[in-house]
């Protein structure tokens, strides 16, 4: 009786799920399983649905397609900065700096990692030379409109990572304007740069009264 219903349980794990299962007790006192009930006191089994199983998709070597080499599973692995951004200055700044002077401020995410770099784009162009500091000052730049962006660069200045371009806008004051706004003193020739000495107006002589 055992065997026949190991069957009868194998057969019902054979059959479809969308086919109705039926059990009942045959004459002999035999529980039976069918899709086919030849008695009205058969009972309907309600079937759950299996589990669904995940299946991983075929790895490379068992469709023997040969692995990546070492070198580039190591670029896939290569820390990624999921931040970078410009503090300052802000999108469309006016700068007024009569030397051409910026600082430029970046923050990101994460930290610099090790042997990476900022560098600052002007127009495009690397200006100055990369740093680790996040603080970065820009020297002598051009009267005019300029387009900012800073990248992060590994050790062989390959570019892992660059904000969007942004304008600023420098403008340096002439030193005959600053001359017009803060007329040179006496003192002060020879020490303000828009004062030198050339331009010194020239002392007139005392004459000593004849005896």
């Amino acid at each position: 009786m055992r065997q026949r219903i190991l069957a009868s349980l194998l057969l019902l794990c054979c059959t479809p799920l969308s086919a109705q299962v039926y059990t009942y007790i045959d004459a002999e006192g035999n529980r039976v399983f069918t899709d086919k009930p030849r008695t009205s006191q058969a009972q309907r089994i309600e079937l759950k649905p299996s589990p669904a199983v995940p299946i991983s998709p075929p790895q490379p070597a068992r469709l023997g397609i040969p692995a990546p080499p070492p070198q580039q599973l190591a670029e896939v692995a290569a820390p990624a900065y999921a931040l970078l951004r410009i503090l300052l200055p802000q999108v469309d700044a006016s700068i007024s700096h009569a030397g051409g002077e910026i600082l430029v401020t970046v923050q990101s995410d994460p930290t610099l990692q090790e042997g990476h770099q900022y560098r600052v784009l002007l127009d495009g162009q690397p200006y100055g030379e990369p740093s680790r500091s996040a603080a970065i000052v820009l020297n002598n730049v051009d009267r005019g409109s300029h387009m900012l962006a800073v990248e992060i660069i590994d050790a062989a200045g390959k570019t892992l990572e660059r904000t969007p371009a942004q304008p600023l806008h420098m403008q340096r004051i002439s030193l005959a304007q600053k001359r017009r706004v803060n007329p040179c003193q006496k003192a002060d020739y020879g020490v303000r740069p828009e004062c030198p000495l050339k331009d010194k107006p020239v002392e007139p002589r005392k004459l000593l009264p004849f005896l």
